[in-house]
C-alpha cells in the first residue's frame, strides 16, 4: 500500500506556472512508476504525464508536451508536475497515481493504476 497526497494547486492566470507535488508514504516509493492525470467537470479522467521508477523515462501527451514536466525525487518520496504556459483548458482536478498494472491497461489509462491521491484543484483564468 502507498498513500498519496497532492499539493500545489490553485488559481493562476493564463500563461502562468504552477508546480504540483505528490508526497507518498507507505511502501518504498522507488518501486512505483508514477503518473499525473486530470479531470475537468463533466469529462473523463485524462492522462497528463508519467515517469518510470528511476525517473529516467517520461511520457506525456501532445496536449501538454513542451509545457509540462514530470520529475521525481525518490529520496523525498515525491513526484512533481511543473506546469508552464498554462491555458484555461488546463483547468481541472489533478490527481497523482501510482503502480500501474499493465494487465488492466496501459500507462496512459486511469484504470491501470492501483493507488490514487485525493486530487488538487487547478484553475486557469483567461
Amino acid at each position: 500500500q502507498v498513500q498519496l497526497v497532492e499539493s500545489g494547486g490553485g488559481l493562476v492566470q493564463a500563461g502562468g506556472s504552477l508546480r504540483l507535488s505528490c508526497a507518498a508514504s507507505g511502501r518504498t516509493f522507488s518501486i512505483y512508476a508514477m503518473a499525473w492525470f486530470r479531470q475537468a467537470p463533466g469529462k473523463e479522467r485524462e492522462f497528463v504525464a508519467a515517469i518510470s521508477r528511476s525517473g529516467e523515462t517520461t511520457y506525456w501527451p501532445d496536449s501538454v508536451k513542451d509545457r509540462f514536466t514530470i520529475s521525481r525525487d525518490n529520496a523525498k518520496n515525491t513526484v512533481y508536475l511543473q506546469m508552464n504556459s498554462l491555458k484555461p483548458e488546463d483547468t481541472a482536478v489533478y490527481y497523482c497515481a501510482a503502480d500501474p498494472d499493465f494487465r488492466k491497461g496501459t500507462r496512459y489509462s486511469a484504470p491501470a493504476y492501483n493507488f490514487w491521491g485525493q486530487g488538487t484543484h487547478v484553475t486557469v483564468s483567461s
